[in-house]
This record gives C-alpha cells, structure tokens and sequence, in this order.
C-alpha cells in the first residue's frame, strides 16, 4: 500500500522537487481545461502515475491545483478528482477571492468585519502591551515572507492572522469572539486569490504589507490619528 504522506511545507521543499509539483500542476491543469466542470479527472493514484511523481509530490501538487480553485477532491467509492466548479467570486481591494458557494455570506461578513475594524484599533491603543506589539510584529513578519515568496494564499491568510492578533488585545469579549468568527467564516470559504485586473497582484501584496506596518508602528506610538486613517485606508481598498 502507498503511504499517504502530507505535503511538506515550502521551507523543507528544494527547487527541483517543488518544480516537479508545479509541472504536474500544470500536466492536471491542461486537463481541467479540457473537461468540463465537475468531470471526473481520475483517482489520486491514477493522476500521481500519469504524472510520474511520488506521493509526496504529488500531495503538494494537489495542494497546488486545490489553492487555484481548479480540482476538488472527493472520498470514497466512485471518489477521486474532479474539475472544479467556477467558483463565485467577491472583490477584496484590488484582488479577488475565488470562494466556494457561500459568496453571500462571505461578501456580508467582510463588510462587518469592515466596519468592527475601528473599533478593535481603538482598543488596541488603548490597551496593547510592549508584548501585543512585538507579537503584532511577529505577525508582520509572517506577512513579509509571504510577500516575497510571491504567495496571495498564503499573504490573506497571514493579513488575517495579524488582525486576529489585534482582536485579542481588546478586553471585550463579545467584540473579540464576533470578529474572529467573522475571519473564520471568510478564511473556510476562500479558495485563491486572483488579480482583478487593474494592479498586478504582488504590487497590491507589497502595498497592503506597507499599510499594515504603518499601522502597526502608530499603534506603538499611540497616533490615534494616524492609527484611524489607516484603518480607513485599508477599509476602502479592502
């Protein structure tokens, strides 16, 4: 029996190995392409040979195709890959979310996370420590590596991960609990991220990073008024 073995995570990847994956990608992409959608591409096992990798290539393929919103992935008899549906889509800034068929829910939630945004950097002016602050930093950092790396997956979730991380300084419970359900309820349903058209991806991926660190130095500083212009900012182009 072949063992199922995870995905490894991109530090432990060398290029030769990760271009194998992406080339793969690509071999399983040119299918969906040809299919329409929710065909039936074939099992895991099938789809690995055709493609000549190892099992744990070819998870990290599939992890691959299933951030592109291109396949999913179904258990059981009859199981298998299969050429995603379109997925919906809901604007973010100048990015796109592909996401599952919850966009109603997904478009709402932003729009209320949105407008708690102000009221969590009021808090965390008031109430972040010398260590919420390096914590919020450690969090930048994250965001950072993202962004060089190129990943728009990887960058959102990590954006969310620094505003979870503003959320827990406030002493309010019900604000704190309400706003993280919110970025949960957007991260389960978000698939990629895709450019609209209008800037290209990395630049909108440094300019967000740039934000956030401008944010994150006046909460140190205490600037109100520099802390609410940014958030601001960040909510009309988010």
């Amino acid at each position: 029996m072949v063992r199922d073995d995870p995905a490894l995570r991109r530090g432990d990847w060398d290029k030769p190995a990760l271009r194998r994956a992406q080339q793969a990608a690509e071999s399983i992409a040119a299918l969906v392409a040809a299919c329409e959608p929710g065909a039936r591409l074939g099992t895991r096992e099938e789809l690995r040979v055709r493609c000549g990798v190892s099992v744990g290539t070819f998870n990290e393929t599939l992890r691959i195709l299933q951030a592109r919103g291109l396949v999913t992935v179904r258990p059981g008899p009859g199981g298998g890959l299969f050429a995603a549906e379109q997925s919906p889509m809901v604007r973010l800034g100048n990015s796109v979310l592909a996401l599952d068929a919850q966009q109603t829910d997904v478009a709402d939630a932003v729009r209320i996370r949105d407008a708690l945004d102000p009221l969590l950097i009021e808090d965390a002016l008031w109430h972040a420590s010398p260590a919420d602050i390096a914590r919020l930093r450690e969090r930048l950092g994250v965001m950072a590596e993202t962004a060089a790396d190129g990943d728009a997956v990887a960058f959102v979730h990590a954006n969310w991960e620094l505003h979870a991380a503003i959320a827990g300084i406030s002493p309010n419970p019900l604000l704190r609990s309400l706003y993280i359900s919110l970025l949960e309820l957007i991260e389960s349903h978000t698939l990629s991220v895709l450019p609209s058209g209008e800037q290209p991806l990395a630049d909108y991926i440094k300019q967000r990073h740039a934000l956030h660190a401008d944010l994150i130095d006046a909460l140190e500083r205490r600037d109100r008024d520099e802390a609410m212009r940014l958030i601001h900012a960040h909510n009309i182009t988010a």
